[in-house]
């Protein structure tokens, strides 16, 4: 009777679970709460996550899958035109998220297009280009079907110049188009006269120089890169003052001497754009990611994309495959006397940086993030820390100071987005919904859970299949 009269005499203790207002009764009570932090998994998958969890090869195959991804080597080789490096055939665009056609397109994506089609003489002006674009004579291809990413529309067309990264470690490469910088630009849907002669000074100065300044600096390490940006307090997707700076110490001697007579402009024009990393680190992130694909058994995901109508991901076991939903509105600050009501949902192929461990995912290491997006300091760390949760590890290289040296957490694994029903944080600029505003502003933002639930249950499938 001993153990009994113990238990009897000491405090009473309560373990609180969900919702925090039995805790707060209690401890109005002053009774002892033991809180558990525990979510219901998403709705629908509870037989389909018991048959992925069951895979005899899901933790060998996500083990490698997310071994790869840490482990790629990220190497800036060249600047070189879209025509020369990228399969496109004669009047194709490509387009960030996943596959969409002319008729569901969102209004920037809309106007990006309109915009490649007066770039490229392929239209005689806005009307000309919205009739052969719904004829259906132009063909619409994701960019992550080409090995490409593309910020916001993520519109390519032939003539634009593309960084080009390859993975030192395991072979892979990927390409992405020159930043533009902000306001009216293509990728946010802008198409004006000034947007398209800015793209003509890119096609014939700036392309060029960059192309020659990296024939005499050879490949530039981006892992390293973004190593050090991170702890100079960017997170690499909305923030990239640092690594834009980092960028510009490197090529700057170059560029002047390959390309004398434009060093001047060119370099003032990136050092007037702090996102002018932003593409670069997004070919880092896919050349990363893409060498994590085609794992047989794998949960882990190996992209997420938007183009503004649907948000998107493919999964390493499960091919090429889109798992898609609805994109939603980010929920941020607004520019000027813009507001919620003037946002296009989600757009853009940017979310590889979140899938790759950045992003939104590292924004504990970028406090002043918060300033762009909205919420406090203390939200950008909490996004962080919640999203160990649904990753399979910390990265080796891309360390957080604030917490510790802490990797950041990369591997979302779509077995663990269903049981916690967490969703991945994205952080993101806003586009205009209204063809040719620009930008409106950034923010926040989730993806769809049906995406993750349609992928669960095409890995529970392919389980079953492999019995």
């Amino acid at each position: 009777m001993t153990a009994p009269r113990r238990l009897l005499a000491s405090a009473p203790r309560v373990v609180t679970v969900g919702a925090g207002l039995l805790q707060e009764a209690l401890e109005a009570q002053a009774v002892e709460t033991v809180p558990v932090a525990w979510r219901p998994p998403l709705p629908g998958t509870g037989e389909a996550l018991a048959a992925v969890l069951a895979d005899p090869r899901r933790e060998q195959a996500n083990a490698m899958a997310v071994s790869r991804l840490t482990s790629a080597l990220p190497q800036l080789v060249g600047v070189r035109r879209a025509s020369d490096v990228l399969d496109l055939p004669e009047r194709t665009f490509l387009h960030a998220g996943p596959p969409i056609a002319w008729e569901r397109a969102s209004g920037p994506l809309r106007g990006a297009l309109v915009g490649a089609m007066l770039l490229e003489g392929y239209a005689d002006d806005e009307q000309d280009a919205e009739a052969r674009l719904a004829s259906g004579r132009v063909r619409l291809e994701p960019c992550h079907h080409h090995a490409t990413v593309g910020p916001m529309a993520g519109v390519v067309s032939p003539s634009m110049w593309m960084f080009e990264v390859r993975d030192a470690e395991h072979g892979g490469t990927a390409y992405c188009s020159l930043n533009e910088g902000l306001g009216k630009v293509l990728r946010y849907g802008a198409y004006g006269p000034e947007v398209i002669d800015r793209l003509r000074w890119m096609d014939r100065v700036l392309g060029p120089a960059l192309s020659a300044a990296l024939a005499l600096t050879g490949p530039i390490d981006l892992r390293a890169l973004i190593a050090q940006a991170l702890q100079m307090g960017d997170e690499l997707h909305n923030r990239n003052r640092a690594a834009t700076s980092l960028l510009l110490r490197e090529l700057a001697p170059a560029v002047v001497d390959a390309a004398p007579g434009s060093a001047s402009e060119v370099l003032r024009f990136v050092n007037g754009n702090d996102h002018f990393f932003l593409n670069a680190g997004m070919a880092a992130g896919k050349v990363s990611t893409d060498a994590a694909r085609d794992v047989p058994g794998s949960s882990l995901v190996v992209a997420m994309a938007r183009n503004g109508t649907d948000f998107g991901v493919q999964v390493s076991g499960l091919g090429g495959r889109w798992f898609t939903g609805p994109a939603g509105v980010p929920d941020g600050l607004y520019l000027g006397a813009y507001g919620p009501e003037d946002a296009n949902p989600d757009i853009g192929d940017s979310t590889i940086t979140e899938t790759s461990g950045l992003g939104g995912f590292a924004m504990a290491a970028a406090p002043a993030i918060v300033r762009f997006v909205g919420g406090e300091v203390s939200d950008a760390v909490a996004a962080t820390r919640s999203m160990y949760e649904i990753t399979l590890a910390e990265h080796p290289a891309y360390q957080i100071p604030g917490l510790g040296f802490r990797g950041t957490p990369v591997g979302i694994d779509v077995t663990l987005v269903a049981r916690t029903g967490l969703l991945p944080v994205v952080n993101t600029g806003i586009a205009g919904r209204v063809a040719g505003t620009g930008q409106v502003g950034a923010g926040l933002v989730n993806p769809p859970a049906e995406a993750f639930t349609s992928a669960l249950l095409a890995l529970a499938d392919s389980a079953a299949q492999n019995l």
